[in-house]
């Protein structure tokens, strides 16, 4: 176990709770983003949504993977047995890593959509260039597991930089939030990179879940006077690229 996963004996399940968490706050961020998507036209938001739904993805298959790993119950086992069973996979180490590859790479692929929030045309070769550069991260990670979090690290940075930008031009509060979240977001991916110590893996853990209970903070204030005429900047387009003035 501590060849496939650094968390320390006395965090284990705890991780899981705290995706299970993110899962929540991932999913339904996403529906309201595209559901915004849908009403107003604002490609930003549905970048933004798909971004996030990618991201719950790879919280799902991290967790999945995870209970697979850390308990070792009837219903589990019948799982583990079917798996190899099947021939789907041959081996128990192979179904974990691919797990947690999966999880990587839905990560750095919904950051970079969020960071790709369309400000500038791109050709299409762009996006396929960068798809090979976060796929080839995430399978290297599983050799040189600093990888994934310097690339989730610079991305977040990329990501916090434009939202800084759109922060100055709009200065709605909704913007400010997605900031220091994604900053605490980045933030534990440099605490993840001292993991070898297990405290720290526990440390990163807790730097999201403090990021995504500021997304839970954002998507209560976005439900609650999101439907306002005069919603002084508290609707869901106002985490986009909306450049608007401040009212």
């Amino acid at each position: 176990m501590v060849k496939i996963v650094p968390t320390p004996d006395w965090f284990l399940g705890k991780d899981i709770l705290i995706e299970a968490f993110s899962f929540i706050v991932l999913i339904v961020f996403c529906v309201l983003a595209v559901r915004a998507y849908k009403l107003k036209k604002n490609k930003g938001l549905l970048y933004l949504g798909l971004g996030f739904g990618m991201i719950a993805l790879a919280q799902i298959a991290s967790i999945l993977t995870k209970t697979i790993l850390y308990y070792d119950s009837a219903p589990v086992q019948a799982l583990g047995n079917a798996i190899i069973s099947s021939k789907i996979l041959n081996s128990v180490d192979i179904f974990y890593y691919t797990g947690f590859f999966f999880q990587r790479f839905l990560t750095l692929l919904g950051l970079f959509t969020i960071y790709r929030l369309p400000q500038k045309k791109v050709i299409s070769g762009d996006y396929l260039l960068i798809v090979y550069f976060v796929l080839l991260s995430a399978l290297l990670s599983q050799k040189l597991f600093y990888l994934f979090h310097v690339t989730a690290f610079i991305l977040l940075v990329l990501i916090v930089v434009n939202y800084s930008m759109i922060y100055r031009k709009n200065g709605f509060a909704n913007t400010k939030i997605l900031i220091v979240a994604f900053s605490i977001l980045a933030a534990g991916q440099l605490v993840y990179l001292l993991s070898r110590v297990s405290v720290f893996f526990a440390v990163g853990s807790l730097a999201e879940l403090v990021s995504y209970t500021l997304l839970l903070v954002l998507m209560i204030r976005i439900l609650k006077h999101g439907e306002k005429k005069r919603s002084h900047g508290d609707n869901i387009r106002h985490v986009g690229n909306n450049p608007r003035k401040r009212r």
